[in-house]
């Protein structure tokens, strides 16, 4: 290859991954999950919904991050509501956007407690919108750190800074997880203490 052909070749690379970065940023400030009232308003059978949430969360690949098995675990491990007659509804949708959000970086243990941790008290369609406010926030910021313009050597240093930043926000939120079932255990036992010494007092 001569020089003009490589100079060619160099072009189309960094026009190529120009043009990617741009998608990626786009895909980052504009896909959404639907909104509560977005949902479908009649019930959705098993397959349906598979595909339905193949739609719901943000994916680059083709694929399902979802199957028929992971519903089922779900609901035997009390993260999701039993469906109604084999048919799913919003709060089922809802529950699942939650539920594979947060398992890419969380065991499916520590998503389920965090998630009825933090719902207790609230209906679903409150907790679902809090939820993609919060959601919506973050993807912006990750997609202002995200320059179309950078070349290919600055790609493995953005990378690098977003996997540490990840790593870092990973620990922080095991450790908060850990310190309020912590809570929990001392605040039963002190519970369980109490009536213990009431009977005794009797």
């Amino acid at each position: 290859m001569d020089k003009l052909d490589q100079n060619n070749a160099d072009q189309i690379n960094i026009d190529e991954v120009k043009e990617k970065l741009g998608q990626l940023k786009q895909k980052l400030a504009t896909e959404r999950p639907v909104k509560w009232s977005e949902f479908p308003d009649i019930g959705l059978y098993k397959d349906q919904v598979l595909s339905y949430m193949y739609r719901q969360l943000i994916n680059f690949e083709e694929g399902g991050q979802l199957t028929s098995a992971m519903v089922n675990n779900y609901i035997k491990d009390g993260l999701l509501p039993r469906a109604d007659g084999k048919r799913y509804y919003r709060e089922h949708l809802a529950g699942l956007t939650e539920i594979c959000l947060l398992k890419q970086v969380l065991s499916v243990k520590d998503t389920g407690f965090l998630l009825k941790y933090v719902q207790k008290g609230r209906n679903h369609e409150a907790f679902y919108t809090n939820f993609t406010e919060m959601l919506d926030k973050s993807l912006e910021d990750t997609a202002a750190k995200l320059d179309t313009e950078w070349d290919m050597e600055a790609l493995p240093d953005m990378a690098l800074r977003l996997a540490i930043s990840s790593y870092c926000n990973k620990l922080a939120c095991e450790r908060l997880i850990s310190i309020i079932q912590q809570a929990i255990v001392r605040n039963g036992q002190k519970k369980s203490d109490k009536k213990t010494g009431t009977q005794s007092g009797a």
